[in-house]
This record gives C-alpha cells, sequence and structure tokens, in this order.
C-alpha cells in the first residue's frame, strides 16, 4: 500500500518559512489560549519573514481558510475570537463591528 499523501496545506504548515507552531495549537478550545501559542511561537521562531504579530495572524488565517467547511461553527467562532485575542496580546486594537 503506497504511503499516504500529504496535503498541500499541512506541507505548507510543516515546511513554510512561517513558523514552528506547538502540536495541536488549533485545537485548543480557549481563543486566548489560541492566540497566546500563536503569539510565544512567532515570537521564537527564526523562520518567520515577517513581524511576530503579522506572522501569527497569517497563520490562523491560512487555517481557518484552508479548513473552511470543515470547522463547525463553533470552532469557527472560537477562531475568529483568537484573532481578537491576538491584537490584544500585541497591544493592537480588535477590530470593530464584531
Amino acid at each position: 500500500m503506497a504511503k499516504k499523501q500529504k496535503k498541500w496545506s499541512q506541507d505548507v504548515t510543516e515546511n513554510s518559512d512561517a513558523m514552528d507552531l506547538k502540536e495541536g495549537v488549533f485545537k485548543q478550545g480557549s481563543a486566548k489560549k489560541i492566540a497566546q501559542s500563536l503569539k510565544h511561537s512567532a515570537e521564537e521562531s527564526d523562520r518567520r519573514k515577517s513581524s511576530p504579530f503579522r506572522s501569527a495572524m497569517s497563520m490562523l488565517t491560512f487555517y481557518i481558510n484552508r479548513a473552511g467547511d470543515q470547522l463547525s461553527k463553533r470552532r469557527r467562532d472560537t477562531l475568529e475570537k483568537a484573532k481578537d485575542e491576538l491584537r490584544k496580546d500585541f497591544g493592537r486594537e480588535p477590530k470593530k463591528g464584531k
């Protein structure tokens, strides 16, 4: 039997210059914990090419977009709240209108 082919998005997550993530970061139940983990990973990474904030936000957005319809409404809401938590953690204003 052939080895299971990785999805391109998994390959990007594992091998891109974005940053090294803690395993299971996106599966955590708390938006605050997701944001804190992403912030820590972004600040510690020597593989990122932009600011820690942009790297963390890009990785979160990438995950949300790649998961697409596979995310439940509750899960998507948690991940969207993690964006606001990231903004707070980096001293930026949360998006208006939420």
